[in-house]
C-alpha cells in the first residue's frame, strides 16, 4: 500500500519523544475536527510519523488537504480508494503505534463500543491490536447521556482504550458543560505517555515552575521573565515515563500536562506553603523534587492595599527576603531522598556559570543543578544547559526543553535507582 513518504515537516523532531513511531490519526465529525490539525502538528514535532484517516462527516468539517499539507501524506477517506492497493485498515493497522480518534464523536463511540467495521476508522479501531486513545468531543447532554456512558464503560472493559476528556468548557453551541474536546497538548501528552517506557513507574515527582508573583500593591507585582516551559516540560515527560507528578505552577499560561496534578500558587510564600505539603514535613511524600521554578529572592517589605499613587519624587521600595526553598528541603533532607534536582540561571556562561551552580550544590546540599543562561532559557522553547554535579559538569547542545527534560529525568532515575 502507498502511504506517502517518511518526510519529517519539523527539523526539531529529530530524536523527539514520538521519534520512530507511527500514529494513525483518524478524524470523525465534530466541530472539533479544526484541532486535529493543530494535534497533527504537535505530533509531527515530537517525532510520530503521522498517517491521517477521516470519516465522510469529518471531512466536512476539515478539509483533508489541510491534514495532507501536514503530513507530507494522502489522507485516508474510505475503504474503497482505487489508488489505495490492498487492505488499509489492515495494512495501516500493522504499521501504526497507536490509534487516535480525536474528535470522537458519540456515534464513533457507539459504534467501536458494539465492534462495527462500517467505515474506515472503525474498521481500522477494530484491526489495530495496538492501544486506541479516543478525545470525545460533543454536546454535554449527549456525553452526559446513559447510552454514551455505557458505551464509555464497555470501552474502557476493552482494556486497550485510553480516554483523554472530554473537559469542561464552551461547547460550539455556546452552552457550558463537560463535552469538549481535550487540548490538543494534553491529547498529544497522552500519545507519548502511552508510547514510553515506565522507567520512573511507582516514584512520585514533584515539580515547581514558572515565575513567583510579588504584590506591591493590588495593580502592581515583582516578578521575572520565567516562562515555565522547562518545568511543564519536565512534569509531562515523568508522567509519560509513569511517575505520579504533582506539579506546582506559578503564574503561567499553560496547558496542564496530560496525567499531571497541578497546584497553581503565585508567590513564594504560598509556593513554600504548597511545597512542604506536598513532600511532607519529613520529605517522605515524594521520590525526588525537581525545583525548576524562578523564585523571587525578594518580596516588598509591605503590601498596600490600595493602589500607590504615582509621584513625581524619586519612590523607595524596602525589599524582605524570601526563603531560599531549595535550600530548606535540602537542609531538612537525611538520606538521599527525595533526589533534589535544582536550577541556576545566570547572565554568564561559560566557566562562571559551571562556578556559580557548583557553589549552589554545596550550598543548597541538591543532587545536581541545571545551569543555563537567561539569554538562552527564559522565554524561548528550546534551551542550552550544563548539568553540574560534585564529580563532573555536561555542556550540552540547544535542543528542545522537551529533550532536555528527558536527559534530565534520565540521570534523576539513575538517583532513585
Amino acid at each position: 500500500m502507498n502511504v506517502g513518504s517518511d518526510r519529517q515537516t519539523d527539523p526539531m523532531s529529530q530524536g523527539g519523544p514520538l521519534s520512530g513511531r507511527t500514529v494513525a490519526l483518524c478524524v470523525t465529525g465534530s466541530i472539533a475536527a479544526y484541532k486535529a490539525a493543530e494535534l497533527a502538528r504537535l505530533l509531527i514535532k515530537a517525532g510520530a510519523n503521522v498517517h491521517t484517516l477521516m470519516t465522510a462527516a469529518g471531512a466536512r468539517f476539515l478539509g483533508p488537504a489541510t491534514l495532507a499539507g501536514i503530513t507530507g501524506r494522502p489522507v485516508a477517506l474510505d475503504m474503497w480508494d482505487p489508488a489505495r492497493a490492498g487492505e488499509t485498515h489492515v495494512t495501516l493497522g500493522d504499521q501504526a503505534d497507536v490509534v487516535v480518534v480525536a474528535p470522537a464523536t458519540a456515534d464513533v463511540l457507539a459504534r467501536l463500543a458494539h465492534g462495527r467495521a462500517d467505515d474506515l476508522v472503525a474498521a481500522l479501531a477494530l484491526c489495530a491490536g495496538v492501544p486506541v486513545i479516543l478525545a470525545p468531543a460533543m454536546h454535554p447532554r449527549m456525553w452526559s447521556h446513559p447510552a454514551t456512558q455505557q458505551n464509555v464503560e464497555a470501552l474502557t472493559l476493552q482494556g486497550r482504550v485510553v480516554f483523554v476528556g472530554p473537559v469542561e468548557g464552551e461547547v460550539a453551541s455556546g452552552e457550558y458543560g463537560v463535552g469538549r474536546m481535550a487540548d490538543p497538548t494534553m491529547i498529544a501528552g497522552a500519545v507519548a505517555a502511552v508510547l514510553t517506557p515506565n522507567d520512573l513507574e511507582g516514584s512520585h515527582v514533584v515539580v515547581t515552575a514558572g515565575p513567583t508573583l510579588e504584590d506591591i500593591d493590588p495593580v502592581r507585582f515583582l516578578g521575572n521573565r520565567s516562562s515555565g516551559r522547562m518545568g511543564f516540560a519536565l512534569a509531562e515527560r515523568a508522567s509519560a515515563r509513569g511517575a505520579a507528578v504533582t506539579l506546582i505552577a506559578g503564574p503561567v499560561d499553560l496547558p496542564t500536562p496530560y496525567g499531571v496534578a497541578r497546584i497553581d500558587v503565585r508567590s513564594a510564600a504560598s509556593m513554600r506553603a504548597t511545597l512542604w505539603d506536598v513532600l511532607g514535613p519529613d520529605l517522605s511524600l515524594a521520590d525526588a523534587l525537581i525545583m525548576a521554578a524562578a523564585v523571587a529572592d525578594h518580596r516588598p517589605a509591605e503590601f498596600s492595599p490600595t493602589k500607590i499613587k504615582s509621584s513625581a519624587e524619586p519612590t523607595a521600595l524596602a525589599l524582605v527576603k524570601n526563603a531560599d526553598l531549595l535550600a530548606e528541603v535540602g537542609a531538612a533532607r537525611t538520606g538521599t531522598r527525595p533526589a533534589l534536582v535544582g536550577f541556576a540561571v545566570e547572565s554568564q556562561g561559560g566557566d562562571e556559570l559551571v562556578a556559580y551552580a557548583r557553589s549552589k550544590l554545596a550550598d543548597k546540599r541538591v543532587d545536581f543543578i541545571v545551569a543555563n543562561e537567561a539569554s538562552e532559557s527564559f522565554g524561548r522553547t528550546d534551551n542550552r544547559a550544563t548539568i553540574v554535579s560534585f564529580e563532573e559538569h555536561q555542556t550540552l547542545p540547544t535542543m528542545s526543553k522537551t529533550a532536555l527534560a528527558d536527559i534530565i529525568l534520565d540521570r534523576m532515575a539513575g538517583l532513585l535507582q
